[in-house]
């Protein structure tokens, strides 16, 4: 019987093996076809734009005017087609933000694009990025938040209702959807048609979410579906753009507030930035804002993400299995800042300098097990032919395998991608890399959970003719769909700027280099500008900028923005006492905070909490700035605020009072901009409430002068 079915095997025109060795068994979870073709786009842009762009906000309370949203040079192709410059595959268009304006023509609610100047109310934005997508072959997503502080209906039975009502005009209106994108803001104070309170909901029921995804489901069936715990991506854990060095595609759902790492505080879904071995596929999205806000701030100008720091979130992000989603934001006038659109297309450029040629493609393998012997289906070569799914696969019980490749001369390298035939699971626990360097192996590189794609960046240039992949574990026989080596292009990094508490500024590089230039007023450092010898003073602030350059090439710009220097600043009072080094919110040093937090989780909170600060003499205030800690922990971080100012000290004018919206998640510095300077000696930080514990961790204070 045994020799008919071989023979069998011939007259089909295959090998005895090939007719004997099947395909490896999937393991583990899989993924779908929408997940599939989420893994494929690497990277997307989400678009923030709406009357936070007027407001100069980051959340919008609910009850602003439509009327002020007139982006007169809007153009949905200059900011999809910027976004396609830098190499990103799609854009999810932020149709309605937590202050319920809607950009398109909706049916559900007053509150949308139709109350706009913009185009006499005739406008729909949602439609001209649609049409923007098919032109330029982007794929298009949508986010409508759940979170609505306009609608009068929300936190009762009924909001549902209109919230799904305007999911179905989304998904039914605008053609085929990459991703529905759901954002994990809900419920708190509002305006809510006039009310002005705060509304509470249960966010793991209030939605209905199971049944929700169920009619997402049928309206966009190729749609991945995007939360903070899923559907089919979750979110990363931070805003940082960044995915654990260990990133499992696969992940065991948990309540919104568990799975929590129980140390000092730690707030970030953890378990979410790892994933986990076992549990659903749910790879995970890394969103991060080009800028330091998500919506257009005219004071971040200078503070747009380089191209250098756009391909670290990279190998961060894509480079660890995720996806990384890129956070644009149009100005006033609809249109990306040139800024933005430069960092873009220098990024993608780089993206293509450095992906360009495989220095595998060519060259010998020799592997030590392949999967029944059949090279012609299972051999090495597939690793660097152009399909993501081919793949060198071994028999079932060979798990830790070998894999030689001879490139015949010798070839420098710092890039090492790897990538699984992820249809058949993520199965590769570890890898090592060893490059044949002087007569003998070398090992180079380390890595854990392959997956969709694992990028390596190598400290240093390696040259070697061959080199040697090693499975040191595995949960199944491997089916290695990808091994390559690029080799990333030289580059001068930005300088670093500092200013200390006397207002001295210095300027350091991680490299030497022939000089660094600077410019004191804005303008981009050319050789012609002053050479940086020794820190130099900067007493009434300003922005900083900086260039390296070395054999007359130029590096990357780098920019600070710095307030009123703090030399003679004094905090006089902090009230009610509480010690936690006061000192250090005017130290100049983000790693210090100021810390009240008691050892006593469960001890009662006093708020307000107050800290007053003698400037030395009175200045010319023009705005204040507020920077929570920056060590990655959470507790203590100001979400309401309110400030005052006095000329001695004892009588105290009200100047502002507002909360600090998304702060938790995106903890960067806030500046309080007042609406015409204000003189005053002393100024008072009044904390209202916190996001998380029962006292403060404030890292600087700090106010800007007219």
């Amino acid at each position: 019987m045994l020799k008919k079915l071989l023979l069998f095997g011939f007259l089909m025109g295959g090998t005895p093996a090939a007719f004997a060795q099947a395909p490896p068994k999937p393991y583990g979870a899989l993924p779908s076809k929408a997940q599939l073709n989420w893994h494929e786009m690497g990277m997307y842009c989400i678009i923030h734009f709406g009357v936070d762009t007027y407001t100069n906000k980051e959340w919008g309370f609910g009850d602003e005017d439509p009327a002020i949203v007139n982006p007169t040079k809007f153009d949905a192709m200059q900011i999809v087609g910027a976004a396609k410059a830098g190499g990103f595959k799609g854009v999810v268009v932020v149709a309605k933000h937590h202050d319920g304006l809607c950009i398109w023509p909706t049916k559900t609610t007053e509150h949308n694009i139709t109350k706009a100047t913009w185009k006499n109310g005739q406008g729909d934005m949602v439609r001209e990025y649609q049409l923007a997508c098919q032109k330029l072959g982007m794929q298009l997503g949508l986010y409508c938040s759940p979170w609505d502080r306009n609608n009068p209906q929300y936190g009762t039975p009924e909001y549902l209702e209109i919230y799904r009502a305007q999911l179905k005009e989304l998904y039914t209106n605008y053609g085929p959807l990459f991703i529905s994108w759901h954002d994990g803001a809900n419920g708190g104070d509002g305006y809510y048609g006039g009310k002005r309170e705060e509304r509470k909901i249960d966010r793991t029921s209030y939605y209905d979410w199971d049944n929700t995804w169920a009619m997402i489901r049928k309206w966009q069936p190729n749609a991945a579906i995007f939360g903070d715990i899923g559907a089919d991506v979750r979110w990363v854990g931070n805003e940082e753009g960044e995915a654990g060095i260990t990133s499992w595609a696969t992940y065991s759902p948990q309540a919104p507030d568990a799975g929590k790492k129980p140390s000092n505080g730690y707030s970030k879904y953890w378990e979410a930035t790892e994933g986990t071995r076992q549990g659903n596929w749910m790879p995970a999205e890394c969103d991060v804002p080009l800028r330091p806000g998500w919506f257009y701030h005219a004071a971040q100008n200078e503070q747009v993400k380089t191209p250098y720091q756009l391909l670290e979130l990279y190998y961060k992000s894509v480079g660890r299995g995720a996806d990384l989603d890129l956070g644009l934001s149009p100005n006033p006038q609809g249109l990306l800042d040139d800024r933005d659109v430069a960092s873009l297309k220098t990024f993608g450029e780089l993206l293509q300098q450095t992906f360009a040629v495989n220095m595998l493609k060519g060259a010998a393998f020799t592997a030590s097990n392949v999967r029944g012997g059949n090279k012609q289906k299972f051999g090495p070569a597939f690793l660097t032919d152009a399909d993501r799914y081919s793949y060198w696969a071994t028999n079932d019980n060979i798990t830790t395998p070998q894999l030689v490749a001879d490139m015949h001369s010798a070839k420098t390298f710092n890039v090492i991608r790897l990538r699984e035939n992820i249809k058949l699971g993520q199965r590769i626990n570890a890898v090592a890399v060893d490059a044949f360097v002087n007569g003998g192996w070398k090992e180079i590189a380390t890595a854990t959970s392959i997956g969709a794609n694992r990028l390596i960046r190598l400290p240093q240039n390696v040259t070697a003719s061959k080199v040697r992949l090693r499975v040191t574990s595995s949960a199944a026989c491997v089916a290695l769909s990808d091994f390559a080596l690029f080799k990333e292009p030289a580059h001068l990094s930005a300088p670093i700027i500092a200013r200390d508490k006397a207002g001295m500024v210095n300027i350091a590089t991680d490299a030497p280099v022939s000089s660094i230039h600077y410019t004191v007023d804005g303008t981009v450092p050319t050789l012609a500008s002053p050479g940086y010898q020794k820190p130099f003073l900067l007493a009434d602030g300003g922005i900083v900028k900086a260039i390296s350059f070395d054999a007359g090439k130029a590096g990357e710009a780098s920019a600070k923005e710095f307030g009123l220097s703090k030399t003679g600043w004094k905090v006089v009072k902090v009230w009610p006492p509480a010690d936690g080094k006061p000192e250090y919110v005017i130290d100049e040093d983000i790693n210090t905070n100021w810390n009240t937090l008691p050892k006593d989780t469960l001890a009662k909170p006093q708020f307000p909490l107050e800290i007053t600060i003698d400037l030395g003499k009175e200045q010319n205030i023009a705005a204040f700035t507020y920077l929570p800690r920056q060590d990655k922990q959470t507790p203590g971080i100001v979400d309401r605020y309110a400030l005052y100012t006095s000329s001695n000290g004892q009588i105290w004018d009200p100047i502002a009072k507002g909360e600090f919206a998304n702060i938790q998640s995106n903890p960067i510095e806030q500046v309080v901009t007042l609406t015409q300077p204000i003189k005053a000696r002393y100024f008072k930080f009044s904390v209202l409430h916190v996001t998380k514990g029962n006292g403060v961790a404030v890292a600087e204070l700090g106010i800007k002068v007219k």
